[in-house]
């Protein structure tokens, strides 16, 4: 049976600090529905506390405090730099199974690729981790959403299925990342999902609050496209509900703009933990 281990930065939750100086962690959207359907598989932590004095009782105080009961295996926690393959392959140790039986879920494509060397199967994000349990591979996507007003919504399609929204590039295409079993199920709700080439081969990694662009290639191209991505965004500024990375959202904001490094303009959906 599987051993998975989560990194927890970005990927399980979001840290912060309390006033009083404790730690807090912030279940990210739908985390903590995947460690319940998690439930009867062996899970553990591989995480980087940091490096001062306490900091990993801290780490894990503020995990027990926000994931009770979900990490009960002291032996499958374990805290250190992810800067080569060797906490990796303590971590396959830990788990009394071949590296290929165990998998890690975590947000950052170089810690992936070193977990890779150690053998493990891996995940960019929670919600492939059954995926990456049982060998089936994470796609990109193209979303393209039916034509009207009436259509289905998107965002719970995707939260029912294996599927993540990276890019919401205008109000009918998204960019995704998306197994063939979350395809399938897209397809069946009446969107058209064209599918590219497998997550982890792009060197690309995708935070599980932020869902910044990970599709490497699959960025949209022609004229047709880029310009409705553009309207998509100057309508969302006009209408007041989005402002651009820094700045402070308000109770209107439904999306952040970020200006790329080719001048573009991409909206990201804010998205919340329950």
């Amino acid at each position: 049976m599987p051993v998975i281990f989560f990194d927890i930065g970005a990927t399980l939750a979001e840290p912060r600090l309390n006033p009083d100086g404790s730690l807090a962690l912030r279940p990210l959207p739908r985390v903590l529905a995947v460690l319940d359907d998690l439930g009867e598989l062996r899970k553990g932590i591989i995480s980087n506390p940091g490096t001062h004095e306490g900091d990993a009782e801290r780490v894990a105080a503020a995990l027990h405090e926000a994931f009770p009961g979900r990490f009960t295996d002291a032996a499958l926690v374990h805290w250190g730099a992810k800067d080569s393959r060797a906490l990796f392959d303590r971590a396959v140790a830990s788990a009394g199974q071949t590296a290929d039986d165990c998998v890690f879920v975590g947000e950052d494509a170089r810690e992936r690729a070193f977990a890779r060397e150690a053998g493990m199967r891996t995940a960019a994000h929670p919600v492939f981790t059954r995926a990456a349990a049982e060998d089936r591979p994470v796609l990109r996507a193209r979303i393209e959403s039916p034509a009207g007003p009436d259509g289905p919504d998107l965002d719970a399609a995707v939260d029912a299925t294996e599927a993540v929204v990276v890019e919401v590039v205008s109000e009918r295409l998204a960019l995704a990342m998306v197994t063939a079993r979350g395809a399938e199920a897209l397809r069946r709700a009446g969107f058209t999902v064209d599918l590219r080439g497998p997550v982890d081969t792009t060197g690309d990694g995708v935070r599980a609050g932020e869902e910044p662009d990970v599709l490497g290639g699959a960025e949209p191209d022609g004229e047709a496209e880029r310009i409705a991505a553009e309207k998509f965004v100057n309508d969302l500024l006009a209408r007041g509900e989005a402002v651009f990375e820094g700045e402070e959202p308000t109770a209107r904001t439904t999306h952040v703009i970020t200006r790329e490094d080719d001048g573009r303009l991409t909206a990201r959906r804010l998205r919340f933990s329950g």
